[in-house]
């Protein structure tokens, strides 16, 4: 997304130079809003990686392995 994403900026800022401005100062805080409900999203998946390892627990014991 990197260079997509400057050339967008660009055309944007080219058509509309106060809109791009205003993306331009606006990201950075709408990241640190999202950034709690990443947090809570990462804690929670972890949550389910622990409890589908602890039910996995007795078949890995007994040698079952995973095929893919």
């Amino acid at each position: 997304m990197g260079f997509f994403g400057l050339l967008l900026w660009l055309v944007l800022f080219v058509l509309c130079w106060p809109l791009a401005l205003l993306a331009l100062v606006m990201w950075p805080l709408v990241w640190l809003l999202t950034l709690p409900f990443r947090l809570i999203g990462l804690s929670v998946e972890a949550v389910f990686a622990l409890l589908k390892a602890i039910l996995f627990l007795p078949a890995r014991v007994l040698g079952w392995r995973e095929t893919r």
